[in-house]
Parts: C-alpha cells; sequence; structure tokens
C-alpha cells in the first residue's frame, strides 16, 4: 500500500533526536514558553529570513491574531482566496470582519492578483494570499495593489514552509506571515503549532501581547486578549526537525518530479509552477472531470489520495449567511469537484510515482 503521508516515519527517522529533545523539556520544569519557545523562534526567523517571529498555539491563531494586530475588527473586510481550507475565512470571522472572496488564477489555483482590485471597497483593510499547496503566489503584484490602496497584506503560508517567490524566502513579503506546523505540514509538530514572523517589530509584539492575554507583564493586561502559545514540547520538537527541512524538501522535489514525467500523458492536468515560484510541494494535486472514479480506482489499487478541498468555504453552511450562490464563485467550485491529492512526502520514493501511475494506467 501506497499511504497518502506517513507521519510516524517521520518521528522513527529522528527518534533519537525527538527523544532526546522531549526528554530535556521534561527534565526542564519550564512547561509554557521559556528557552525551548525562545530558541526555535530564532532559528524559524532566520530560516524564513525575516526580522521576528512569535511561537502561537496553532495556524488559525496565527492568522486571526495578525490581523488583530493589524486593527481588523468589526466592520472591516479582509479580500480572501475563494479557492482555499475554511480556516483562512475563519480568521477573518473571528476578528468579526467579512471574508471577501477572490476567485483563484486557473493554472495555479492561487488567488488571482488581476481580480483582487475590483473586490476594494471603503471597508476594504487587509489582502490575504494563501500559498496553496506550498507553491508561492504571485506577491509582487498583490502588494502593488495593497500600497496602492493603503492596505495590509497579511500571508496564509500554512503550506508553504521553505517556498521562496522570486530567489527570496517565504516569510516577510507582506506586513505578517503565518504559519502552521499542524503534524502534516512539511514541518509539523506532533500537535497544533504555529507562528507569525514579520518585519515589523510593532505587529510581532503585538501578536505576542495578544496571544499572552493581552500581557507584555504577568498581571499587567493592557488590553483583551487570548490564550495562544507554542507549548515547549513542541518548540522542541520543531527545532529538530526545522534541521532536517531541507533534505526532506529535497525528496518531495523529486517525487513531483518523478510524478511530472510519469504522468504527462495520462491525460491528467498536472500543477503549473511559474518560474519565479520554487514550491515546495505540500500537496501534489492533479485534475480531472473524472475525479471521484479516479480516487475510486486508486483506492482499489492501494494508492492514498484526499480531496484538497470537497467543498468550498463559500458552500459551506458555517458562511450561508453571506447568501453566496454556488455559481457565484465558479472556478472554486468546479476545482472542489475535480481536484485530487496524490501520496505526496519526504518518506515516499520516486518509484512511488511510478506505482502511482501504473495504478492510473
Amino acid at each position: 500500500m501506497i499511504p497518502f503521508l506517513d507521519l510516524r516515519a517521520a518521528y522513527l527517522e529522528l527518534k533519537p533526536e525527538i527523544d532526546d529533545a522531549a526528554g530535556r523539556v521534561l527534565n526542564s520544569g519550564c512547561y509554557i514558553l521559556g528557552e525551548e519557545v525562545e530558541a526555535f523562534e530564532a532559528e524559524w526567523v532566520a530560516y524564513c529570513e525575516a526580522k521576528h517571529a512569535v511561537g502561537v498555539a496553532n495556524g488559525l491563531d496565527a492568522l486571526h491574531l495578525a490581523l488583530r494586530a493589524l486593527g481588523v475588527g468589526p466592520g472591516d473586510e479582509v479580500i480572501v482566496p475563494s479557492n482555499t481550507y475554511i480556516a483562512t475565512w475563519l480568521a477573518v470571522s473571528q476578528c468579526r470582519a467579512t471574508p471577501v472572496p477572490v476567485e483563484p488564477d486557473a493554472r495555479t489555483y492561487n488567488i488571482d492578483p488581476a481580480r483582487i482590485e475590483q473586490a476594494i471597497t471603503p471597508a476594504t483593510r487587509v489582502i490575504m494570499p494563501v500559498h496553496l499547496y506550498g507553491q508561492p503566489a504571485d506577491l509582487d503584484p498583490i502588494l502593488a495593489v495593497a500600497r496602492k490602496h493603503g492596505l495590509r497584506v497579511v500571508e496564509d503560508a500554512a503550506q508553504a514552509h521553505g517556498a521562496r517567490y522570486k530567489g527570496r524566502r517565504i516569510g516577510a513579503h507582506g506586513d505578517a506571515v503565518c504559519w502552521s506546523f499542524y503534524p502534516g505540514k512539511n514541518l509539523g509538530a506532533m500537535g497544533d503549532a504555529g507562528a507569525v514572523t514579520t518585519d515589523d517589530p510593532e505587529i510581532a509584539a503585538r501578536v505576542r501581547r495578544l496571544g499572552n492575554y493581552g500581557s507584555d507583564r504577568k498581571y499587567v493586561n493592557v488590553e483583551r486578549g487570548v490564550n495562544s502559545r507554542l507549548d515547549p514540547l513542541q518548540a522542541a520538537i520543531l527545532r529538530v526537525k526545522l534541521a532536517h527541512l531541507n533534505d526532506w524538501t529535497e525528496r518531495r522535489r523529486l517525487l513531483a518530479s518523478a510524478y511530472m514525467d510519469s504522468l504527462a500523458d495520462t491525460g491528467l492536468t498536472l500543477p503549473q509552477v511559474p518560474e519565479w515560484a520554487e514550491p515546495v510541494w505540500h500537496l501534489y494535486v492533479v485534475r480531472s472531470p473524472e475525479r471521484d472514479a479516479l480516487q475510486a480506482r486508486l483506492t482499489e489499487k492501494d494508492v492514498g489520495t484526499l480531496i484538497h478541498y470537497p467543498i468550498p468555504p463559500h458552500m459551506q453552511a458555517a458562511y450561508a449567511d453571506l447568501h453566496l450562490a454556488p455559481e457565484a464563485l465558479p472556478l472554486a467550485q468546479k476545482l472542489a469537484g475535480e481536484v485530487l491529492s496524490l501520496p505526496m512526502g519526504p518518506h515516499l520514493s520516486p518509484e512511488a510515482a511510478q506505482q502511482v501511475r501504473g495504478a492510473i494506467a
């Protein structure tokens, strides 16, 4: 059987290092924040080529706290992709603001910069691109539109650990960049974890304060914050894995290249990579108008697959109040019916791509 993703394999590969890191935390007696969190923040910000990093409890909190740090609140609008995981939208809703969806570029599935300006209103405060599937969104035109209209840019980089846009790592192109270290991510913890990176010290300071009960100093609360702190046990594990992230990314790239070669004549729509993008292949997503039959066949052949994502956010009951019909966002709706994620991960070999090709054939 070819699993969609083998999470345990990462632990087994690094078991002595991870066990040592976990033991170090358990023996320290420091179970909230502390040196492990500070060390990971320093290592992560250096990796991301940014100036400041703040660890938080999860990726959704990273998005929510970044928006709050920029002052987003009731009555505001945030431009989001129509084609994304619902967490992007939920972060906006947690601020009691309104998500305004924009359709993707049909080639890359990321938000289409050419469609953003027409969605801007006097209530717009932030543009939130997502680096979907591990491929960077086209940031330069997005940033240009934001500067033109006096808007901020918050990047959802939950799937893009180590990706590069025009030679520079994702980490501080926009005002804030939000990360998830959910176990299945390219850099995954063994539980929930997240972070925000930025070049702006004021944004970093406010994210940190908001995630610590609105407090910079114990028992002194200057605003209404939440409890969203990176767990030191997860920080220690992430430090171990971060040292191997470049190697794991290269393994993903080899597998993606093998897929490109072996699936070229199958009739599937394969990923397109712009010349300015260096994706990290969090997911390898193909398209087929007969997606459900293809997935059923691969299941019969013991090939694990997933659909990212079967129901677009505008069709979820959670957003029924926006009164958006399926045809209001036709490309997002079409993608939801055609995309299929093939097995991808650093512990799958290029030979696995040939087995997947055989199953499809």
